[in-house]
């Protein structure tokens, strides 16, 4: 069980990472006016989390055999075909609600702080308006 979470984890962690490499990107090229790089950040990490909420609502019944998760593993690892459907979507389930509940928090706190850079009044190139 151990491989396949292992696996699930590598699999949707590499995905988010590449979505938090492309975020931040985003954010850096607003860099100018920070309460709207936080605002970019956040709504884009949000829109990460519902995306990563709605791979976790369909994870049980998505075929395992077409799972990078199910590719990751080694042909040892891998459970019998009579439960491999269950136990991979449910795995999967798991992972990319932890991730979804990951990036949910990282949007609350980019959009706060956005808002607290709006009401101090930064403005561009972070002096105060």
């Amino acid at each position: 069980m151990d491989a396949i979470e292992n696996a699930a984890f590598v699999s949707v962690g590499r995905a988010c990472g590449f979505s938090g490499l492309a975020i931040f990107c985003l954010m850096f090229g607003f860099a100018f006016d920070p309460a709207f790089s936080a605002r970019v950040g956040g709504g884009l990490c949000l829109m990460v989390s519902v995306i990563l909420a709605f791979y976790a609502w369909r994870a049980r019944t998505r075929p395992y055999k077409r799972t990078e998760t199910w590719l990751i593993l080694a042909k040892d690892s891998r459970p019998p075909a009579a439960v491999a459907q269950q136990v991979i979507g449910e795995t999967l389930r798991e992972t990319y609600t932890w991730f979804a509940r990951q990036s949910a928090f990282i949007a609350i706190a980019l959009l706060a702080s956005s808002m607290v850079l709006q009401l101090a009044g930064v403005g561009v190139w972070g002096t105060p308006v």
